[in-house]
């Protein structure tokens, strides 16, 4: 996790909308605008994996479930010259992760198949000619594997699993248990047809105890449930079987109790490297872990890059003598908010790492806050180095953009690769960076498949997947905008108009605060803001101070002040509107989820000029919040000390502790399931204060969601968000009451 953030682990026939004729260019008048529903029919593709010749892109294709309560994964692949439109690979329905063999021959992916009650069973590698046919699988662990990586020969695949020898033995008796029992039957059948019958000897299985003994003060994450120490993750070997030979068993390469993941293989095969965490309980340190390197034959690992701070991305150079990778070294004082920077070092974890992006002031390997990254299916955003070593490319956010940079593997100067209004939300590249397969998003583009020429700079789109979709809508492009704040500081901002905006009428506005805090708006595509436009509502959406993709001084500067100056930027913004003429002073609502959450709770503890408020995920109270998040704040990054050292700032900082103050009417979405800002911190007691108050307050709660709801959650849950934060603005800013937030 780069930053502790609010918000922050058979080739079938097929139906191609892809190869229909798009319809004619339809006029504003003929075109209707989004609905919340049309989420039902977007279609994402994640993890671009192009082939190492550069030919072929095999993708993850997202789409929702026909139950409309998840979402479905299938590989496809496409032509990367475009001659011809993508297919389907795979059939699904949650198969991810492929990964090219280095000749080009085979695909390695990870399906978890179904069970007979419909529900995942544990995930295994898979492998599939390139050619297509039947996909089969090369392991069968308890607890699943992933992270596939191959061998530079093609005979090894490199991957994660967590099964411990408890589970391997566990198995292996079930397995003897089922052949014992196969035997038994075929006896009895035979005893039975000779008059005689076998008596069954049925052992008694050993219960096992649900109960959970917590020694880890991080014991549970937001989307993944209770950790389970007993299973860290290792580096296992799996034989590519020839065919028609019997699968190979795996073998166990790392041990230990601390996770290992993400395997790299050497150059030449010989060694593997990887990250490892080095510490069981990290939270009362700052930041920090190694990349290890182990022989693929086995024996020890060994640290080959150790600073002081954490690494993200790693890449081995060309003539596999250097390693590039992103992080950060831990400042002396330290900060909530951190840039990482792209580093270059020899491979001795003595040697010094080398800063090239110490003179660029943005955030390395970082990308936009939108609501329609692909669900499911991976976002790689890896390290990528020229075939002569010379240069690195990496995705950097830039106010409010985010683009491919080529830096210069010595002098560290940046130069663009990519450029324009738009995210490259993931991306991968040839062994010798010349082609780059990339998802491009943009306000009006969720994100479609380019493929790029590192030489020349051309790039050429080979799939659109929502084309004939959004063909049909009215979607307007946001405007761009900078305004000064209260103390002159600019500030950016977009603004997202209704269809047939008039600039002569009075709308009301929406103000929408994104959450991190440390993250930031841009030009990517947010279906929120785009149906809330539609229902006739100007939303504004700014990157107050504290946002990413500014310099780290503006990111840090809200550090132990948040909420504080970041809410004055908001408020001076809706100034600026109201400025323009075409908003109506009376009909202001807000709205926010997560660090944005926090905001909209304490504007109404501040100001009574919002007609109506709908705080997502919130934080009420941060002593409560601190004492049960699915992180620790044990490290002095957002406040000095614990709840008890410092009680007064925790308490000035809380929107609790002014809620008395109140006159806005409130909506509190809450995941019930949600373990970064639970409910019991947050909406639970803004809900409980403002119903002693006897203030317009209303509480809508999600089953089985957690804190990403409105990215991942289940389709049908995120419509019926939408229809509720609408619904709210619609009562209290346009006289629209449906009774459906009536007291009885």
């Amino acid at each position: 996790m780069k930053h502790i953030c609010l918000w922050k682990r058979y080739a079938a026939p097929i139906f191609l909308a892809l190869a229909l004729a798009v319809p004619g260019n339809l006029s504003a008048a003929e075109k209707r605008p989004i609905t919340e529903t049309d989420l039902f029919k977007f279609v994402w593709i994640a993890d671009p994996r192009i082939s190492p010749d550069g030919r072929q892109v095999v993708f993850v294709r997202v789409t929702v479930d026909k139950k409309k309560t998840g979402y479905d994964t299938a590989l496809w692949i496409v032509p990367a010259d475009g001659s011809e439109p993508a297919r389907p690979f795979t059939a699904g329905p949650r198969d991810n992760s492929p990964r090219w063999s280095p000749d080009g021959r085979w695909v390695a992916f990870v399906r978890a198949p179904k069970g007979e009650d419909d529900e995942a069973q544990d995930p295994q590698i898979h492998l599939i000619s390139a050619l297509g046919g039947e996909a089969f699988a090369i392991t069968d662990l308890p607890e699943g594997a992933g992270s596939p990586a191959w061998s530079p020969d093609g005979r090894t695949i490199a991957f994660v699993a967590s099964a411990n020898e408890k589970d391997l033995a566990k198995r292996k008796k079930e397995k003897e248990k089922k052949a014992a029992e196969e035997k038994r039957e075929g006896k009895k059948a035979s005893a039975t047809e000779g008059g005689e019958e076998e008596a069954e000897d049925e052992d008694e299985e050993e219960r096992e105890s649900d109960v959970r003994v917590v020694t880890r003060a991080t014991f549970r994450y937001d989307g993944g449930g209770y950790a389970d120490f007993e299973r860290p993750g290792h580096i296992w070997l799996v034989d590519v079987p020839a065919s028609g030979a019997p699968l190979p068993e795996p073998r166990q390469l790392t041990r230990g109790d601390l996770d290992q993941y993400d395997p790299v293989w050497s150059r030449d095969g010989s060694q593997i490297y990887f990250y490892a965490d080095t510490d069981k309980e990290p939270y009362h340190t700052a930041p920090d872990n190694d990349i290890f390197v182990i022989p693929a034959r086995g024996g020890e690992m060994r640290p080959v890059v150790s600073i002081d701070g954490p690494i993200g991305d790693f890449a081995l150079s060309p003539d596999g003598r250097r390693i590039a990778f992103s992080g950060f070294l831990n400042p002396e004082k330290q900060r909530s908010y951190d840039q990482f920077d792209l580093f270059v070092a020899g491979l001795d974890p003595a040697a010094p790492a080398k800063n090239l992006a110490a003179d660029y002031d943005y955030d390395v390997g970082a990308g936009l806050t939108g609501d329609q990254h692909a669900p499911r299916g991976g976002r790689p955003t890896p390290i990528v180095w020229s075939a002569d070593g010379r240069s690195l490319f990496i995705v950097t956010a830039e106010r409010g953009r985010a683009n491919l940079q080529r830096f210069n593997a010595e002098s560290g100067k940046v130069e663009p690769l990519t450029s324009g209004d738009q995210e490259v939300a993931s991306y991968t590249a040839t062994p010798d960076g010349s082609r780059v397969a990339l998802v491009v998003s943009t306000p009006r583009v969720i994100g479609d498949l380019h493929v790029l020429d590192t030489a020349t700079g051309k790039m050429k789109a080979l799939v659109r997947p929502n084309e004939e979709l959004f063909s049909q809508l009215d979607l307007s492009m946001p405007e761009e905008i900078v305004y000064n704040s209260f103390d002159g500081k600019p500030i950016q901002a977009w603004i997202q108009k209704p269809p047939g905006f008039d600039p002569k009428k009075k709308y009301p506005l929406i103000l929408n605060i994104h959450g991190g805090p440390h993250a930031a708006y841009g030009y990517v595509f947010f279906h929120e803001f785009l149906w809330m436009a539609a229902k006739g509502y100007v939303v504004l959406y700014p990157n107050p101070r504290g946002s990413s993709s500014y310099g780290q001084e503006f990111g840090n500067v809200i550090q132990y002040e948040f909420p504080g100056d970041d809410a004055k930027d908001l408020l001076a913004g809706v100034d600026e509107m109201v400025k323009r003429g075409y908003i109506d002073p009376k009909k202001l609502g807000v709205t926010g989820g997560s660090g944005g959450g926090i905001l909209t709770n304490w504007i109404i503890t501040q100001t009574d000029r919002f007609a109506a408020a709908v705080a997502q995920r919130s934080i009420a109270s941060w002593t409560d919040f601190w004492y049960t998040a699915d992180f620790t704040l044990f490290t002095p990054f957002w406040f000095r000390g614990a709840p008890w050292e410092d009680p007064e700032d925790f308490a000035r900082r809380s929107p609790i502790t002014h809620v008395a103050k109140v006159t806005t009417p409130l909506m509190l979405i809450e995941g019930e399931e949600d373990y970064r800002t639970p409910p019991a911190a947050g909406g639970e007691q803004m809900f409980r204060a403002l119903k002693y108050l006897k203030k317009p307050v209303v509480m809508v709660r999600f089953p089985g969601e957690g804190h990403n709801l409105s990215r991942n959650g289940q389709p049908w849950h995120r419509i019926e968000r939408l229809r509720h934060i609408v619904g709210w603005f619609d009562k209290y800013l346009q006289g629209k009451n449906t009774g459906a937030y009536d007291v009885p």
